[in-house]
């Protein structure tokens, strides 16, 4: 009996020890039994099966070839800070070596010549200065690793700060097909480490800059003496403003404003003072698929990588496409 007692306390630690190593990181093992997504037939690949990509710098103004991996590693400096924690670094890798690849399998570059830029107008920010070890060893961990629905790539959207809940893309980016079911309206663990100007922010629009972009838009509304929030989200995000009780997409609105002025559509209060619009908002960004403080505040709690990503999207697969 003591014999089989010390035996249930070794196997109660070791699940104990195991549960805890999971916690701090361990990820579950990559699934290999699903059905994995093509690499476009566009992309070559290296003796190493790595697809190889011809990507424009617009610093440059020059296209360079390299291997995915590679321009991952110039994504993930560009899109989050090379300190942050190791498993955010890691989530975000998994999506910028999905978002790549789905852009090639559907769109073509604005650049002739490139399969891909790194102009953040049509694709994701790109920084190689900013490569360090802690993002070489992010890129290193997850090599080959992409998200996987129905064997399909899904649309890896991503996003600076969720304001507390993220959004479908048929409401905040004016998505035309219907919304996919790997995303849902998901509450967002923003960290409170966010800068105050992301959690909260302000703005004033010069009220005949505000007439142009509605017009941008494509609605004339004159110089703005009313506006209002319109149609809203589950998120509570706007889909549109009323401007002298016309509809304006406001996600539109806000690409043609700045989406550093109007940072999101997450809106508190919109008024006309003087002749001028006055926001107040919540977060940065679209507010579609994972929220990149999100993926911070998650990381800082334990999660792991493949927990972040699946935390923003629903029932997809992680899978190694090559070594």
């Amino acid at each position: 009996m003591r014999k089989q007692r010390c035996i249930s306390i070794v196997l109660l630690l070791m699940a104990l020890l195991l549960s805890g190593c999971m916690r701090a990181g361990v990820q579950t093992p990559i699934q290999t039994d699903v059905v994995k997504p093509e690499v476009p037939d566009d992309l070559r690949t290296n003796e190493d099966g790595v697809p190889i990509l011809k990507v424009y710098d617009v610093d440059s103004d020059a296209i360079a070839e390299m291997d995915l991996e590679t321009y991952v590693m110039g994504v993930l400096a560009g899109e989050m800070k090379n300190d942050w924690p190791q498993e955010a670094l890691k989530a975000q890798a998994i999506l910028a070596r999905t978002f790549v690849l789905k852009f090639v399998e559907t769109k073509d570059s604005q650049y002739a010549g490139a399969d891909i830029s790194t102009d953040v107008s049509e694709a994701q920010a790109y920084s190689e200065v900013n490569i360090n070890e802690n993002v070489r060893k992010a890129v290193e961990e997850t090599r080959g690793l992409v998200m996987s629905y129905e064997g399909e790539l899904p649309q890896a959207w991503f996003h600076a700060h969720a304001g507390g809940k993220t959004e479908l893309p048929s409401v905040a980016l004016e998505y035309k097909e219907a919304d996919p079911a790997y995303l849902a309206v998901t509450e967002s663990p923003d960290s409170a480490d966010a800068p105050e100007e992301v959690k909260h922010w302000t703005a004033t629009f010069d009220g005949e800059a505000f007439q142009k972009a509605c017009a941008d838009a494509g609605v004339a509304t004159g110089l703005p003496q009313r506006v209002e929030i319109g149609e809203t989200g589950a998120s509570g995000r706007a889909q549109t403003l009323l401007v002298n009780g016309k509809a304006v997409s406001a996600p539109s609105l806000r690409l043609h404003l700045g989406a550093n002025a109007m940072k999101s559509t997450l809106l508190d209060s919109v008024q006309v003072e003087n002749g001028k619009v006055l926001m107040e908002g919540r977060g940065f960004g679209h507010g579609v698929g994972m929220s990149q403080w999100g993926a911070y505040g998650m990381a800082k709690e334990g999660a792991g990588a493949e927990e972040i990503v699946r935390h923003y999207f629903r029932n997809v697969d992680i899978v190694r496409l090559w070594e």
